[in-house]
């Protein structure tokens, strides 16, 4: 397939835009789903920053079209992290915080949460099916893609696509100087890290071509089953791609989009999960993180780029007036803000914890609209139920956020709460909460006068810091289980 222009897809999605506003003022009717229900599209970017969407921080056409024709909730978080956690929430519809129970699973990380989606008759897939919906789940994730305990979930789909990305077996045709290009000095060269990236450029090499990019495949392939989605209609798309995780040797000319286009050095391509001072000694670290930055956003825009190759499948079809469609990604990651770098569980701050998400209506009522409902990713689920029309199970325990459509709010939430491995978050609309899963090592933050969350209070409101904690015990029944390292973090 060759990939049509970034223009076509913002043309497309405007066109949809100007016609829907067009039947408004003729006044037809609204859409009432009925026998006709719309399809409904699942977008899931990992590791996606929400100020790489909605700010400035890169060049994101595609992602900005969705923004433009959708609400985007300008205060989502994850509910429970990192990656297998949120899909289980994106397809359960229900929190998986607390991880009360958990054990090791064969194909998994051996870190708290991770384990496969349980309850899958009661699941977003299995929901849509019997209400006779086609399903699909397009994906390079290389755990829901081809873990053994995640085999329930895949069966629930009528079409299951899974390409290999990082965890394929390819590990030759990659010399000692490419690998070492990716990898700073400074940060770490240990056999262990060389040789994953290794197997990482020898699955993809896409530093020279794109089209063999993870993205490039997932979005490539998802526009094929468009196809075949298109004469199954009403249609349920999951489009899941592991992009922009990190290892991160996308072509040069994304990264001098973003960086010094005469640097010739040796690129941190594999970013080290961490605090700075611990582990960088070498040359200027705010050189290297400026060099980071440009890495990740490079590999941001080239996301973008090829989800426009699916979007604009789409528009190509003429599918945007009958699809709801939402935008969502599973976390941020630390690029030196509050002296880390990576996915650190104890870090729980806006880049790590402030997901996009973005809810498109068929009749893209309230396009271009923006909420400041506390938004969570078990959320996702009812929601997109909710604009197929389709009962949610009992079991989902998320919030539809679909009467915002309609000039109404979603059931209250003054308290969004989650966590990641053995700590806790807990924010309302003035305060955030921090600590671990016991309690400990607490942090408190006035949002009003601090979002940026750099001013620990609690040690001048103790009472305060101890009334969140204790919010999120109630609402997890219980003290959240608390796992010893050795069993990950």
């Amino acid at each position: 397939m060759t990939p049509a222009p970034h223009h076509t897809t913002r043309r497309g999605f405007i066109g949809a835009s100007a016609s829907a506003a067009a039947a408004a003022t003729l006044g037809a009717p609204d859409s009432a789903f009925g026998a006709d229900r719309p399809n409904v599209i699942l977008i899931v970017v990992d590791s996606l920053r929400a100020d790489h969407v909605y700010g400035d921080r890169a060049r994101t056409p595609n992602m900005d079209a969705l923004v433009r024709e959708g609400i985007r909730f300008t205060r989502a978080h994850p509910e429970a992290m990192p990656t297998v956690p949120v899909r289980n929430t994106l397809m359960s519809g229900r929190r998986y915080f607390p991880f009360r129970g958990w054990h090791d699973w064969r194909g998994l990380l051996d870190s708290p949460g991770w384990a496969p989606t349980t309850g899958v008759a009661a699941s977003l897939p299995a929901a849509l099916c019997r209400a006779g919906y086609w399903t699909a789940y397009v994906t390079d994730n290389p755990f829901v893609g081809f873990s053994l305990p995640y085999r329930p979930l895949r069966n629930r789909f009528h079409r299951f696509v899974r390409t290999g990305g990082q965890i394929g077996g390819r590990r030759s045709g990659v010399s000692e100087r490419e690998v070492l290009h990716w990898l700073l000095p400074s940060l770490d060269r240990s056999a262990k890290v060389r040789s994953r990236m290794r197997k990482y450029i020898a699955n993809s090499h896409y530093a020279h071509d794109e089209t063999r990019s993870f993205a490039a495949r997932v979005f490539t392939d998802a526009a094929r089953v468009l196809d075949r989605a298109a004469t199954q209609r009403p249609f349920a798309m999951v489009v899941d791609t592991y992009e922009p995780h990190e290892p991160w040797t996308p072509p040069r000319k994304y990264i001098n989009m973003y960086g010094d286009p005469d640097y010739r050095g040796p690129e941190p391509g594999q970013p080290r999960y961490g605090r700075i001072a611990d582990y960088f000694h070498g040359d200027d670290p705010s050189r290297m993180l400026a060099r980071l930055r440009a890495l990740y956003a490079a590999e941001v825009t080239m996301t973008d780029r090829w989800l426009g190759v699916f979007l604009d499948r789409l528009h190509d079809l003429k599918l945007e007036r009958e699809t709801a469609i939402v935008l969502v990604s599973d976390h941020g990651f630390l690029l030196g803000e509050y002296g880390f770098t990576g996915k650190i569980s104890s870090e729980l701050h806006p880049p790590l914890m402030r997901v996009p998400l973005v809810v498109i209506h068929p009749d893209r009522k309230r396009a271009g609209g923006h909420s400041k409902y506390l938004a969570q990713t078990h959320d996702v689920a009812p929601t997109l139920l909710s604009l197929a029309g389709v009962r949610a199970p009992r079991a989902m325990t998320g919030a539809d956020l679909s009467p915002l459509f309609a000039g109404r709010r979603p059931r209250p939430r003054s308290l969004a709460y989650g966590g990641y491995a053995n700590a806790l978050y807990a924010r309302t609309d003035r305060w955030k909460f921090i600590s671990d899963n016991l309690g400990r090592n607490r942090r408190l933050y006035d949002l009003k006068h601090d979002p940026d969350e750099t001013n620990n209070l609690a040690h001048r409101d103790p009472g305060r810091a101890a009334a969140m904690y204790d919010a999120v015990v109630r609402r997890a029944g219980g003290r959240p289980p608390y796992y010893s390292d050795s069993r990950g973090a």
